[in-house]
């Protein structure tokens, strides 16, 4: 028996049970996440035989971020209440009839709508986040959630595996083959993942009880992050395949793999900004988050450039532009920031919030999903707009911008941002 300052945690059948509800759910995130992403992949061709414009593409690709994200409170609420094991399987389930319809489809309005409902399993995050949380000691659940959030893969295992089954069997046999991986997700989870009833909220605690929560300005600007570094993943996951194969006239196959060194480091890395941030806190870890993006971003937004300069001997043309090699590397260090990113901010949910994880996750993951929803719309309307594909990189600089100054305001004029001494407490 584990004494009070040995969380039970630390038993070894205890420890077993915690690992294996780790792996079992981020295997299954990252199945969530992958079917969450298939329109990044699939809509390419789609766009083609619908003959659609971008901001037609870029409503396309958000319709499921839309319905993952605006689920993301109740399914939150519910993990508290219900457990995450039984939210995420019944979640799962629900989804694969709705994937494998996906194949059918042949008018805008049947994906748009199909869509909708596919979009319920982006809602994973926000159960699978306090579930595995609710397992570990205080002192790992940053890196607990790290691990889980490393799901987030899916967006760059959609990338490898969705170009291959379109190039080999036709854009249609994506969702089929993505409803049964769904299927067999489902059944590994259930048969090794494990329920607590002590992880479970108070049943006299109501939801308005924890929706209080809201009132706390420390939530906004959480949101306020969440939403460049998991809002702008998302929708940069769904936007650069066809950036790609338009700035750079690539085979879809090209262009996917290359996206995904953008989509593969912004998943699987998270591990290791749920460390960093453990073990120098929350707003260290962001604060470089926020710079690192803010370069990078500066970078992006440059568009391709040809000028002429008059000179002593006579008219000299230059070119300025990122080459595809060059865009792919700040990509990528883009992708890694984002990744670090999305888990500390996580972090500070879990220092802030220790005994409302589910509803606060739930609240900063709609944040997410909804930037990840209005964003590529934004970056298509732009596009159609102004004809600069970069448009798109400008307008997350002008969010991150927003980011800093917030930052700045409420927690860097009182912090040393190397150790993290005199910052707010959840700076830990």
């Amino acid at each position: 028996m584990a004494s009070p300052s040995q969380p039970a945690a630390e038993d070894p059948r205890r420890v077993r049970q915690a690992w294996s509800v780790l792996i079992v759910s981020t295997l299954a995130f990252t199945v969530c996440f992958m079917v969450w992403m298939m329109f990044g992949i699939i809509g390419i061709p789609i766009k083609k035989m619908l003959d659609l414009n971008s901001t037609q593409f870029g409503l396309l690709t958000a319709m499921p971020v839309l319905t993952g994200s605006l689920v993301r409170v109740p399914l939150g609420i519910w993990t508290d209440k219900f457990g995450g094991r039984i939210v995420l399987a019944c979640l799962m389930a629900v989804t694969v009839p709705a994937i494998w319809m996906m194949g059918y489809a042949t008018q805008y309005w049947h994906f748009l709508t199909i869509g909708l409902f596919v979009g319920l399993a982006g809602g994973a995050f926000s159960v699978g986040t306090p579930y595995v949380a609710r397992w570990f000691p205080k002192n790992r659940q940053g890196t607990a959630m790290g691990v889980y959030g490393a799901g987030n893969s899916g967006a760059a295992v959609n990338k490898f595996v969705a170009p291959v089954i379109l190039v080999a069997f036709g854009w249609a046999a994506v969702p089929h083959v993505y409803a049964a991986i769904m299927l067999g997700a489902l059944i590994l989870f259930w048969f090794f993942s494990y329920s607590d009833p002590s992880h479970l909220v108070a049943s006299n605690v109501k939801f308005s009880d924890q929706l209080k929560a809201l009132k706390d300005p420390k939530v906004l600007k959480y949101c306020q992050y969440y939403s460049i570094v998991f809002g702008g993943y998302v929708a940069l996951a769904l936007w650069m395949v066809q950036y790609y194969v338009g700035e750079y006239g690539l085979d879809i196959r090209v262009a996917a793999l290359l996206a995904a060194c953008f989509s593969l480091p912004g998943g699987v890395l998270r591990a290791i900004g749920g460390v960093l941030s453990d073990k120098y806190g929350a707003h260290s870890v962001t604060w470089w988050v926020m710079w690192v993006s803010w370069i990078c971003l500066f970078l992006l937004s440059y568009p391709q450039t040809d000028f002429t300069i008059l000179t002593v001997n006579g008219p000299s043309t230059f070119h300025i532009g990122l080459n595809v090699y060059v865009f792919t590397a700040i990509m990528a260090v883009l992708g890694v920031a984002w990744a670090f990113g999305k888990a500390s901010v996580f972090k500070y949910i879990s220092d802030d919030y220790p005994g409302n994880i589910g509803t606060i996750s739930g609240i900063v993951g709609l944040a997410g999903g909804m930037g990840g929803f209005i964003l590529p719309i934004m970056f298509g309307a732009l596009m159609d707009w102004t004809g600069i594909r970069s448009s798109a990189f400008m307008l997350m600089y002008g969010v991150v911008w927003v980011s800093l100054i917030w930052m700045y305001w409420t927690e860097v004029r009182r912090t040393d941002v190397m150790t993290g001494e005199g910052a707010a407490p959840t700076a830990r």
